[in-house]
């Protein structure tokens, strides 16, 4: 069976570069696919509180024949839950609806700096992290400049930052600062929400490996460095998905895929949601 490859966190912890993103589907679906994608080779799934399908995902993993030990479950805090004491009960509340003893990536899903409580909501992490709840903490939606207020103010470097990330929005800023601090970019949209399905430069390109669009911007984020989790409930789209290992995008495709680069997003700008 395939596997996908593992990355180094900066806390000494590996992360399964490939995942499986079940943003928007029911409980029903999230465990279906989750189920099919264990199934397929995948080891890592990412769910939030406000995707509201942890049960489902917990069902999938209690179902697994696969060893705990060996899967990645990563779940999220959304901004309605910030301040230390509610970011501490939302997670007591994402580990009781996953079924788990502990999660491996627990994540703050947005700054919301309107707020001003992203970093007590840091410190809530870190002492989930010192209590072994979460194997590893990171954060979400998180600009430089978010990142450069947890440094001065906090003692844990977030391993992982999750950002929107695509061909269309290559986010080489956030990407470079997270490089440079040892922390892990992951990306969300990573197919710009099935805009990659249309394109004729993905499509030229996937053609020179009878591979397709899709294949490709997956491939690309792998060669970057990034941890990706391409969202599907369909389960041949789920499989289709993990089939980006046999093949090699040379720096002719590098270029004409950062030759698409627009800036423009998906979702929200972090620094305007609150």
């Amino acid at each position: 069976m395939t596997s996908s490859p593992n990355l180094t966190l900066n806390d000494g912890n590996s992360i399964p570069q490939l995942g499986l993103g079940v943003y928007k589907a029911s409980n029903d679906e999230a465990s279906q696919a989750v189920e099919v994608a264990f199934e397929v080779g995948y080891r890592h799934v990412d769910t939030a509180t406000l995707y509201n399908n942890e049960v489902g995902v917990g069902e999938a993993v209690a179902r697994s024949s696969v060893p705990r030990a060996e899967l990645f479950v990563t779940t999220k805090v959304y901004q309605d839950h910030h301040g230390y004491d509610k970011a501490r009960r939302s997670f007591d509340e994402s580990l009781a609806r996953l079924r788990l003893d502990y999660v491996d990536l627990f994540l703050i899903h947005w700054p919301a700096p309107k707020q001003n409580l992203y970093v007590e909501t840091w410190r809530a992490l870190e002492k989930i992290q010192a209590d072994g709840l979460a194997r590893s903490i990171g954060v979400s939606n998180f600009h430089p400049h978010h990142l450069e207020r947890l440094a001065a103010e906090t003692s844990v470097v977030p391993s992982v930052n999750q950002i929107e990330l695509h061909p269309w929005l290559p986010q080489r800023e956030v990407r470079a600062y997270n490089d440079a601090h040892s922390i892990r970019t992951e990306a969300w949209s990573p197919l710009a929400r099935g805009r990659v399905l249309d394109n004729a430069v993905l499509d030229q390109i996937g053609a020179k490996y009878g591979k397709s669009a899709a294949h490709v911007v997956i491939r690309w984020h792998l060669q970057l460095g990034n941890v990706v989790i391409p969202k599907s409930v369909t389960p041949s789209r789920i499989a289709s998905n993990f089939d980006v290992f046999d093949f090699e995008l040379d720096e002719g495709d590098l270029a004409l895929i950062a030759s698409l680069e627009t800036g423009e997003r998906t979702g929200k700008d972090p620094d305007f949601l609150d």
